[in-house]
C-alpha cells in the first residue's frame, strides 16, 4: 500500500464535522437529483474536492448509491427496529 504526502491530501481530507453535516442533510431528505443540488443544500459550502470524498466515503460505506440518472439516494437505515429484527433474524 503506498502511502500519500501531505501535499496529496492538503485541503481535502473531510473533518467529521462536514462528514455529520452531509449525512444529516441526505438523512432529512432522502434523495437528491445532483451532486450540485445536494452540495446547494448544505448549511455551510465545502470544497468540491472534499466534498466528492464524503460522497466516495459515504457509498463505499453503503449509506448512499449513486442511480443510473447520477441521482444521490440514502440507503442507510438506523431505525432501532430494523436493527432488532435483524439481530433476531435466522442467517441461512
Amino acid at each position: 500500500m503506498a502511502s500519500r504526502t501531505v501535499s496529496e491530501n492538503k485541503g481535502h481530507d473531510p473533518r467529521l464535522a462536514s462528514i455529520e453535516m452531509v449525512e444529516d442533510v441526505l438523512k432529512e431528505h432522502h434523495e437528491f437529483p445532483s451532486k450540485s443540488a445536494l452540495q446547494r443544500a448544505l448549511p455551510k459550502t465545502i470544497q468540491t474536492q472534499t466534498f466528492n470524498r464524503i460522497l466516495g466515503y459515504l457509498e463505499k460505506s453503503n449509506k448512499i448509491i449513486f442511480t443510473k440518472d447520477r441521482a444521490i439516494v440514502w440507503i442507510f437505515s438506523d431505525d432501532p427496529n430494523l436493527r432488532k429484527v435483524w439481530e433476531q433474524s435466522i442467517n441461512l
